[in-house]
């Protein structure tokens, strides 16, 4: 599976942007999918992650109610939408095909494919 991730850039905080990673390759709906980031000096963090179905998702803490994944099986596409950014959202944002395994959702050790990753940048 090869994934491409875009939709990252530079906006104030309370702002929106929304991600995207498009997947090709092998069969898209068999993967669950994760975004994940990671800021300068610092570890990946799980973002979001949702099953093969769409059905369910999963989030840390710090961005409920505000970032909303969602995917598109028939476009082999995830998203991110994230509202009200905070200059604490700054990192670069990654996305991760994971199959399934014993290994939860918001490790990134689960995941066998790696978007190159976008940057987001939140100013105050």
């Amino acid at each position: 599976v090869q994934l491409q991730a875009s939709g990252g850039g530079l906006v104030q905080a309370g702002g929106s942007l929304r991600l995207s990673c498009a997947a090709s390759g092998r069969s898209f709906s068999n993967y669950r999918m994760g975004w994940f980031r990671q800021a300068p000096g610092k570890e990946r963090e799980f973002v979001a992650a949702i099953n093969r179905s769409g059905g369910s998702t999963y989030y840390v803490d710090s961005v409920k109610g505000r970032f909303t994944i969602s995917r598109d099986n028939t476009k082999n596409t995830v998203y991110l939408q994230m509202n009200s950014l905070k200059p604490e959202d700054t990192a670069a944002y990654y996305c991760g095909a994971k199959p399934l395994s014993i290994l939860p959702l918001s490790t990134p050790q689960g995941y066998d494919y790696w978007g190159q990753g976008t940057l987001v940048t939140v100013s105050s």
